[in-house]
């Protein structure tokens, strides 16, 4: 069952990553003197959702935002640099989380309360040398919806082949119980034939990914990004679930101002 949503917003991320990692990818630049600047674009992002009878969530991306010394805004992601030392990086954010679901979306939450998107606020800590990125971030649900909190950690690095960058990626993310419990839990009083009750318990899921970028189209940036998540028993047990594992990619073509 194809399900085809639009996000309409006045500003957007670079991308809309899988939901459960969507920031790391707005800082991903294919070269380190990128100017200062307004961005607008467009985009395309597809990716394979792990819900039973959800297969493919399709969304077209509006871009626009700016990228300066110390703030970054793209749409609801933020971003303020608050102190650099050498090759590292501590940074505050904000991130918006496309995750969840209501009823009209598959067959299996009928009778369900809505699961909301939300809001995340945290900290994190980037180091970059020698095209060697590495972060570690904490997020916790600013919103409250799930009342949960991610630590994730990333290693990339970038290769140059004249006018093409490729940069491979490897992630790792913890999700605590309130939030595994909130997306794909099930209360006693929502059982039904199609599942039963289940409590969510803390999640670790592995991710690998790659970023292809090029200048050379159009005066203006191309990327493409594909990313692999394998997700934790604790999530693929749960009855609203049947797959293991997530592909998403995005499509992305941005200009400066």
């Amino acid at each position: 069952m194809l399900k085809i949503k639009t996000i309409t917003l006045s500003f957007l991320s670079f991308i809309l990553p899988f939901t459960l990692l969507a920031e790391d990818s707005v800082n991903k630049s294919p070269r380190k003197d990128e100017a200062n600047g307004f961005v607008y674009g467009i985009g395309l992002s597809v990716n394979k959702e792990i819900y039973k009878g959800f297969n493919t969530r399709t969304m077209p991306l509006p871009i626009i935002g700016y990228k300066g010394d110390r703030l970054t805004v793209y749409g609801p992601f933020i971003s303020y640099k608050l102190k650099s030392f050498e090759n590292t990086d501590f940074v505050i954010k904000l991130s918006p989380r496309f995750q969840g679901f209501d009823e009209s979306d598959s067959y299996i939450f009928q009778g369900m309360a809505k699961r909301k998107h939300s809001l995340d606020a945290g900290f994190s800590v980037n180091y970059n040398k020698h095209n060697w990125n590495a972060s570690l971030s904490t997020l916790f649900d600013a919103l409250n919806n799930s009342g949960g909190y991610e630590i994730k950690s990333s290693l990339s690095r970038k290769f140059n082949y004249g006018p093409i960058f490729i940069e491979p990626s490897i992630s790792m993310s913890l999700l605590d119980s309130k939030h595994v419990d909130y997306y794909y839990g099930i209360k006693s009083n929502k059982i039904n034939q199609n599942r039963n009750v289940y409590t969510g318990n803390r999640a670790i899921n592995a991710g690998v990914g790659v970023s292809i970028a090029t200048p050379i189209f159009f005066g203006g940036f191309t990327r493409v990004n594909i990313e692999y998540w394998q997700f934790d028993s604790a999530i693929t047990k749960s009855p609203l679930v049947d797959n293991k594992n997530s592909v998403s990619a995005q499509l992305l073509f941005t200009k400066m101002f």
